[in-house]
């Protein structure tokens, strides 16, 4: 699968077909959001400026900024933005997230010269080639400070594969993982995180 065949896919699906939950209930979808907010918080500092890259329509997001994070939201479906955008006024907060339409290359363009303190994607990585995993990371990285933490749903496996659909999964060998790291500048930090955790450094430290 290539990045512009999982957004066409995302961008065009019905609600209910996107996460699991929401086959049980639209409050389990937003429960699951904001226990995955409070896993996340284990790692990235309070207030920290943090970017969500695939957000969706806000399930992690809101619950982010509403625990202090200075929340940029983005996603290339403005379908979903659109629904966290809404979502996000009934909330009532101020400031308001800040939500831009884009995919990984778009991520440079809009953050200019500034980098963000954490960056997190969550289900989003597993939808992808092994090529395209690789280039979005490498884009998260290089919006990422030196010495920020990434947070990614990057799975290992026994038996590495790639997805074949826009729901399935592409898993990584710990050796790929290992070589891409090093390649890209992300040093892997021990955490209870379901998901991969790193601190962007240097390429070759």
């Amino acid at each position: 699968m290539t990045a512009d065949d999982v957004i066409q896919a995302w961008d065009q699906a019905d609600p209910t077909a996107i996460h699991p939950l929401r086959q049980v209930s639209e409050d389990a979808y937003w429960d699951s959001g904001r226990a995955q907010a409070d896993m996340l918080a284990t790692v990235i500092p309070d207030g920290a400026k943090v970017l969500d890259f695939g957000c969706g329509d806000g399930r992690v997001a809101i619950p982010m900024a509403a625990a202090g994070y200075e929340v940029t939201a983005v996603d290339a479906s403005q379908n979903m933005l659109d629904r966290l955008a809404e979502r996000d006024r009934l909330a009532e907060r101020d400031p308001d997230i800040t939500t831009v339409q884009a995919d990984a290359d778009g991520v440079a363009a809009h953050l200019g010269r500034r980098r963000m303190d954490a960056v997190y994607s969550l289900a989003v990585l597993i939808h992808h080639s092994y090529t395209d995993c690789l280039h979005i990371i490498g884009k998260l990285r290089a919006a990422t400070k030196l010495g920020g933490i990434l947070v990614l749903d990057w799975p290992v496996a026994e038996t590495p594969s790639e997805a074949d659909s826009w729901i399935g999964v592409t898993t990584w060998s710990k050796e790929q993982q290992d070589e891409a790291c090093a390649r890209i500048g992300l040093e892997p930090v021990d955490s209870e995180l379901p998901w991969g955790v790193y601190r962007a450094v240097k390429v070759g430290s």
